[in-house]
């Protein structure tokens, strides 16, 4: 018996960390979390590019055979996808990214993992961990060496064996079918939640009856509330009888790193990769006056906080107004810089039924949007193969101008 399924996706960047280096996915059969590694420099863009590939496998297949060799093609595309931005940008060499997804196929779930993020079901009253880590400890637990208690404290605890990325040779995949129950309660997350948050509290969650967006909300909460050292991301996705009534309606929701564009950027002579988001020019307004620290509580320390308190109190009127009139310049001309800088960018998505390559970039800030018509082709998107629909649809980025009008040419020499 086929099922349905109600799902939400959440993350937090954490305490600690100055990116969201994770990215998470929850579709309309396919839901998955990526935890990208590699510092700074490229942990955001791998786990990025590998998800924004690897959505593309969410579809419905005619068999379990056919939905496990389209996520598995999905995956190792997106690995050589990894390997190749490596070879073009040296800046990014070792980065990589973890996978866990799952993929609903009518009463069965397809899983795929690799790394140290995890998937697990709640079912009746009880939770599986359903992936196992591809970790340095996980191997000594595996051999009787250590204690699972003394893994989690384990000073390599973080050193993973397998990953998506810049490694030698084929990433090897663990794939697994299970049955698809009503009532069955699924988590991925990465382990800014399961390497946090002790096992006991997540399963009291789990088993719960709160709904599923609030269950993911509090934990990414319960995260925080245990200091959340790394980025959290967490996808549940609860099943429910076909007949059931639903308000929820599935859609194809990013979040983390992968909610944003992956660009290339000229400096200093030569391209970066980056990401891009129109909602960091909004932040601007939004940080906080006093950034926060961690520091160990003492008496000596309160009464030197008190005491700068004080002393700000007197100025905070005049501040106030400086520093919103330099916001307001500063947001001004940085909107202006980023405005030209989204119109170097095109990509091939629809207008009016036909194929059309947009000047611009996808993302919308409220009513502003960031992109506009550049040429409307003369193919007719009902005219495609149904998995070019898909692609044209979902949109395809271009590199240039040049590259989109070669998407365009491709469309027409396949369809003549």
């Amino acid at each position: 018996m086929a099922v349905k399924s109600i799902s939400y996706a959440a993350s937090d960047i954490g305490k600690h960390r100055s990116s969201n280096q994770d990215s998470g996915y929850a579709g309309y059969q396919l839901f998955f979390v990526a935890d990208g590694m590699g510092g700074h420099a490229g942990g955001d863009i791998a786990s990025a590019i590998s998800s924004q590939r690897i959505a593309l496998t969410d579809a419905r297949y005619e068999s379990a055979e056919e939905a496990i060799e389209s996520i598995r093609t999905g995956i190792l595309e997106a690995n050589g996808m990894l390997a190749a931005t490596v070879s073009e940008h040296p800046e990014l060499e070792g980065m990589g990214t973890t996978f866990s997804g799952m993929l609903l196929h009518g009463s069965q779930i397809i899983t795929a993992h690799i790394g140290d993020s995890r998937i697990y079901r709640a079912r009746d009253g009880e939770v599986t961990q359903i992936t196992a880590d591809h970790t340095f400890v996980q191997k000594l637990v595996d051999l009787g060496r250590i204690t699972p208690e003394e893994a989690l404290v384990h000073p390599r605890r973080s050193v993973l064996m397998r990953v998506l990325g810049d490694v030698s040779g084929e990433p090897e995949i663990d794939i697994a079918l299970h049955d698809a129950l009503p009532g069955d309660r699924w988590l991925i997350c990465s382990d800014g939640l399961c390497g946090v948050v002790p096992e006991n509290v997540m399963d009291r969650i789990l088993t719960s009856r709160i709904p599923t967006e609030e269950v993911a909300e509090l934990l990414v909460g319960e995260a925080l509330e245990f200091g959340a050292p790394d980025n959290v991301t967490v996808v549940i996705v609860d099943l429910v009888r076909p007949a059931t009534n639903l308000e929820f309606e599935p859609g194809a929701h990013f979040v983390g790193s992968a909610a944003k564009e992956v660009v290339i950027e000229e400096r200093k002579g030569g391209k970066i990769l980056r990401l891009f988001s129109p909602r960091s020019l909004l932040d601007l307004l939004q940080a906080p006056e006093d950034p926060t620290q961690y520091a160990p509580e003492s008496e000596e320390l309160l009464n030197k906080i008190l005491s700068e308190t004080r002393r700000k109190i007197r100025w905070r009127s005049f501040r106030i107004v400086a520093s919103w009139l330099l916001v307001a310049g500063l947001l001004a001309g940085m909107g202006a810089v980023a405005y030209q800088y989204t119109q170097t960018r095109y990509y091939v998505d629809v207008y009016q039924g036909q194929v059309t390559i947009f000047q611009g970039i996808r993302e919308s800030l409220g009513p502003w949007k960031f992109s506009k018509p550049y040429l409307v082709s003369e193919i007719q998107l009902d005219e495609l193969a149904p998995f070019q629909q898909t692609l044209i649809e979902r949109s395809i980025s271009a590199e240039s101008l040049e590259d989109a009008q070669r998407i365009i040419a491709q469309l027409r020499e396949i369809n003549r």
